[in-house]
């Protein structure tokens, strides 16, 4: 019998190492031993996407290898996802997310979405390069409480400033919570934007939330 750890530890490789065919049976067999799939999730599957993540950031991985390394996981997660226990009985609030506009990187922001669905988060996922005026019209619509934006390029950093702008001109900012994230972005920069918190990873983004919304 292989222990939680011994599981996580294979989990995470499968996807590191671009295992997508043999994540499968391995999230069975954890789920058959009656492990928590959200720990399968987080320390895993998602452990393991960081981890190339950071391969592609050293420029050790591309694109090519990020896509099969994504199947892995998203192969994992189907395995894993009918077995997850909701943190609450109800549905979460809305979660508006997405990457703002110049960028086009959204493995991070893909990370993220998962997570919050996990945790209970209804997700409103707008993909990438999205302009300012579209987080703002998502909010109106959905009537969501929170948005997420997420950048990898210093150059983009000015568009999570103009979602700030336009939230306090539309009126909307003092209804909605709003976090940040991405490889330029730092804790300063959230504060100095008006953020209402920063989230280094996945794992982060939904404890931040859990705590900005007092959830647990």
């Amino acid at each position: 019998m292989k222990s939680k750890e011994e599981f996580l530890k294979v989990l995470s490789e499968c996807v590191v190492e671009m295992e997508d065919e043999k994540v499968i049976p391995m999230a069975e067999e954890y789920i058959k031993y009656d492990y928590p799939a959200i720990d399968g999730i987080l320390y895993g599957l998602v452990d393991g996407m960081n981890r190339a993540a950071d391969l592609y950031e050293k420029e050790e991985y591309f694109i090519p290898e990020l896509m099969i390394c994504s199947d892995a996981m998203y192969n994992g997660l189907n395995v894993l996802r009918p077995h997850l226990e909701q943190y609450d009985s109800q549905q979460k609030c809305k979660v508006v997310i997405g990457v703002v506009e110049g960028d086009t990187h959204d493995i991070g922001k893909n990370l993220v979405k998962i997570m919050l669905e996990a945790a209970g988060y209804q997700v409103i996922d707008l993909g990438r390069d999205v302009p300012a005026v579209s987080f703002i019209d998502t909010v109106k619509a959905e009537e969501a409480s929170v948005v997420a934006l997420s950048t990898l390029m210093t150059t983009s950093t000015s568009s999570m400033q103009r979602v700030m702008e336009l939230l306090d001109e539309e009126g909307l900012r003092s209804n909605v919570k709003v976090i940040v994230g991405g490889g330029p972005i730092s804790p300063g920069f959230a504060k100095k934007i008006g953020a209402d918190g920063y989230a280094k990873n996945a794992v982060e983004a939904v404890k931040l939330l859990n705590h900005l919304m007092g959830t647990y």
